[in-house]
Parts: structure tokens; sequence; C-alpha cells
């Protein structure tokens, strides 16, 4: 079973390649190649990954010596990044990690959540409460106006209550 923790700097390189697989192999049945691609159209692990993961409360799935999975939450609620990898999809790992962002949501005192949600991805946030929030018009500093409905990461959500009811 995995143990979920807070991101270290050493986690970089794993928590890139989840997202790569995840993008790429995970969701290859869900969306062109094209779609894939132009979501990740560099696998390469970055300079700023690393520092740019730890800078927010970023969760990981470890199980042993190898990253699973992530969530990545920045401080004004934003649910920027959710990836598992792909022989974990469907597993409950999301579920997991997800209950455990959340808690730590709960704990900085956040009461709204937010998510540019593939189509894939939202039934996980469905099931989880969220809503489709078109009112949204700003979201992690982009400008949902003008957005092409064609991109794989195409719809606000929100989570308007993230407290135990």
């Amino acid at each position: 079973m995995a143990t979920i923790r807070r991101f270290r700097p050493e986690d970089a390189a794993a928590t890139r390649d989840v997202f790569v697989q995840a993008v790429r192999e995970g969701c290859a049945g869900r969306y062109s190649q094209a779609e894939r691609l132009a979501w990740v159209p560099d696998p390469a692990l970055t300079a700023d990954w690393g520092p740019w993961l730890d800078r927010h409360l970023t969760l990981v799935a470890a199980e042993g010596l190898r990253i699973t999975g992530f969530m990545m939450l920045e401080r004004d609620g934003y649910l920027n990044m959710a990836f598992v990898c792909p022989d974990r999809m469907g597993t409950g790992l999301a579920d997991r990690l997800y209950a455990a962002l959340l808690d730590e949501a709960r704990g900085l005192g956040l009461t709204r959540l937010t998510v540019l949600a593939s189509r894939y991805a939202q039934g996980f946030f469905f099931r989880h409460g969220w809503r489709l929030a078109p009112e949204i018009r700003e979201i992690g500093g982009q400008d949902l106006r003008n957005r092409p409905e064609d991109n794989p990461v195409n719809r606000a959500m929100a989570l308007d209550r993230i407290t135990p009811a």
C-alpha cells in the first residue's frame, strides 16, 4: 500500500515521470496523440519543476522507493496537478491522495477549491462533489474566456464545501 507524504525535492524526477506517463500512456484511449503531445510537448525534467512543486502543497504516493502518484494544491485553493501512474489508475490511489489533500486544505482554512479538469478527470471530481463552474473566468493565472474548446484541459470546476457535512 502506498504511503501518502509531502513532496521532497528529490521527488522531482519521479513526479515528472508520473505526469508524463499519466498523460501520454494513461490517457491514450481518451485523447488523440496530438492532444497528448500538446499537453506534454516535452517530457524532460525542467530545472523549475521541483522548486515549483515544492513551493506549493504537494503530496506524493510512495510505494517503497517508487512514486506512483501526486497532487499539488496552490495556496489559493487551485488544484493544479492530480496524476497517478497508469498502472495505478482505478485502484483508489487517486482517492487516497485526494482525501489527504482535502485534509490539508481544511487545515489551511480553505473553503473553496478550483481546478481545470480534463475531460477524463471530470468524472473523478464529480464523484467527489465538485461542480462545473462556468462563472470562473480566471484560474491559476489563466484567462479562460478565449480558451479553445478542443483543449484537453478545458473545464473549470469548483468544490464550494470542503468541510465535512
